[in-house]
C-alpha cells in the first residue's frame, strides 16, 4: 500500500477545523450541528476523490462505498459538547488513508451521532437495526430537540439505508481514552471486547417551597433525595462490582434551580458499564430498589426514564488475529491486548458483521476534554499496523 502519512495527518488537522473551540486542540462538533454537517459534507468530498462512492442515509450516517463485497472501516466524526480532535475522527481518517492507498475493495463510514446527544451510539444502533427510526425519531436532547427536528436540515442529502450485506466486516480504529497504553508505554492496543452499557434517567418529585421559612423536617427537597440516592449506590455496589465496573451520574437538571427555593423536582443520568451482563441486571436492581427506598423515606414521587443500553460484545477473533500480527509487526513488544471501557459503534455493527477494534494511546488518559491528544508518531503507528492487517486479510 501507499500509505501517505503527511496526507493521513493533513486530514486529520483539516477536519478538526469544523467545530474548532476552546484551548489547543479542542472540538465542538456534536451531531447534526452546522459543524458536523460541514465536516460531513468535507468527508462525501474526501470519499469521491478517493474513489468511493459517497452516500448519506435518513439519519445522517455517511458511507464512502467501494464496489461490490468489501471490508467496512471507520468509526465517527461528532464530537462531545467539549471534545477532542481524534475521538472518532482518527478512525474515520485512518479507514479514508488505508481505502485510497490500495485497489483492494474498502469502504468507508462516519456514523452519526455516535456521542449520544440523542441516545447511545444513535446512528450505528438504527443502522444495526437495533433502534427503529420511527422511535428515534421521538428521542430528545437535553434542549428537547426531537431527532427527528435534528436531522431534518440534513434530508436534502439524504439517499436510502445502506445494504449491510456487501461488507464481510467493520474495524474500527480508535483512541483508547483511558490511561492505560500511556501508563505502560505501549503503542498499540487489540481490544478483545467492548463492555456493556445500560443508561436511564431518574427524577425524583417533591414539593418546591421557600428556603426561608420551610422547616427542615417538613422539606420534600428533590435535591436531598439525589444527594441521599448518590452515597447508598456507591455503598451498594462495593460488594457486587469489579475494579473494572463503573458507574456515573453525569448529567442533573433540578427544577426552577433558584437558590432561595428548595428543589422542587430533581431529574438526573444514571449510567453504568461493566463486561458482564448479569452484573449490569444486578447493579439495575439495586438502583431501582434504593431510588424508591429514598423516595419512600422523604415522601417523594418517583420516575423511571426509558433504558438504554447494550450487551457486552467478544471481537471477532480472525480480525483480531489480524490486528495482533499487524501489530507485532509494526510495534513489537509494545502492544496488548485489552477490553475496551469505552462503547463504540464496534458494538453496533457486532449485530451484522464480524468486528474488530484497534487503540492507539491517550496522553495522560484524557478523553472527551478539549485537552485530549495523542502524539502524531502514535497515531502513524496505529495507521501502520491498521494497513499491515488490513494488507493481510485482502491479499489476493
Amino acid at each position: 500500500m501507499a500509505i501517505d502519512e503527511n496526507r493521513f495527518l493533513a486530514d486529520l488537522h483539516t477536519l478538526r477545523e469544523f467545530g474548532a473551540s476552546g484551548v489547543g486542540k479542542g472540538v465542538t462538533r456534536p451531531a447534526y450541528s452546522q459543524a458536523d454537517i460541514a465536516a460531513r459534507r468535507w468527508l462525501a468530498m474526501r470519499m469521491q476523490e478517493a474513489g468511493l462512492q459517497p452516500q448519506f442515509d435518513p439519519v445522517g450516517n455517511l458511507f464512502g462505498l467501494a464496489q461490490g463485497s468489501s471490508l467496512l472501516m471507520g468509526s465517527h466524526s461528532d464530537s462531545q459538547p467539549e471534545g477532542g480532535w481524534l475521538d472518532g475522527a482518527l478512525g474515520v481518517i485512518a479507514a479514508l488513508e488505508v481505502a485510497r492507498a490500495t485497489d483492494r475493495p474498502i469502504s468507508v463510514v462516519s456514523f452519526q451521532d455516535e456521542e449520544g446527544r440523542f441516545g447511545v451510539t444513535t446512528g450505528s444502533a438504527i443502522w444495526s437495526g437495533g433502534l427503529n427510526l420511527s422511535q428515534a425519531d421521538s428521542l430528545t436532547d437535553h434542549a428537547g430537540v426531537t431527532l427527528g427536528a435534528a436531522r431534518a436540515p440534513m434530508q436534502d442529502l439524504a439517499q436510502g439505508f445502506v445494504d449491510p450485506g456487501q461488507f464481510t466486516g467493520f474495524i474500527e480504529m480508535h483512541i483508547e481514552q483511558g490511561p492505560s497504553l500511556d501508563e505502560s508505554g505501549d503503542l498499540i492496543g487489540v481490544v478483545t471486547d467492548i463492555v456493556g452499557i445500560r443508561d436511564m434517567v431518574i427524577t425524583f418529585e417533591g414539593q418546591q417551597n421557600h428556603a426561608g421559612t420551610t422547616p427542615m423536617h417538613l422539606r420534600r427537597d428533590a435535591f436531598q433525595a439525589l444527594s441521599s440516592f448518590n452515597s447508598l449506590i456507591n455503598d451498594r455496589f462495593r460488594n457486587v462490582v469489579t475494579p473494572q465496573t463503573v458507574w456515573t451520574i453525569g448529567h442533573v437538571g433540578l427544577h426552577p434551580n433558584a437558590s432561595s427555593i428548595v428543589p422542587g423536582r430533581a431529574r438526573f443520568s444514571m449510567q453504568w458499564r461493566d463486561g458482564d451482563a448479569a452484573r449490569l441486571i444486578r447493579m439495575e436492581d439495586i438502583i431501582r430498589t434504593t431510588a424508591q427506598e429514598v423516595a419512600d423515606q422523604l415522601d417523594l414521587n418517583l420516575r423511571f426514564g426509558s433504558m438504554l443500553g447494550l450487551e457486552p460484545v467478544a471481537m471477532d477473533q480472525g480480525l483480531q488475529r489480524a490486528l495482533v500480527q499487524g501489530a507485532e509487526h509494526v510495534a513489537p513488544g509494545h502492544w496488548r491486548r485489552m477490553p475496551s471501557g469505552a462503547l463504540h459503534d464496534a458494538t453496533n455493527v457486532s449485530r451484522l458483521m464480524p468486528v474488530a477494534l484497534l487503540f492507539a494511546p491517550s496522553i495522560n488518559g484524557i478523553s472527551h476534554d478539549f485537552a485530549e491528544d495523542t502524539a502524531e508518531e502514535d497515531l502513524v503507528v496505529g495507521l501502520r499496523v491498521l494497513e499491515r492487517a488490513v494488507s493481510s486479510l485482502l491479499a489476493p
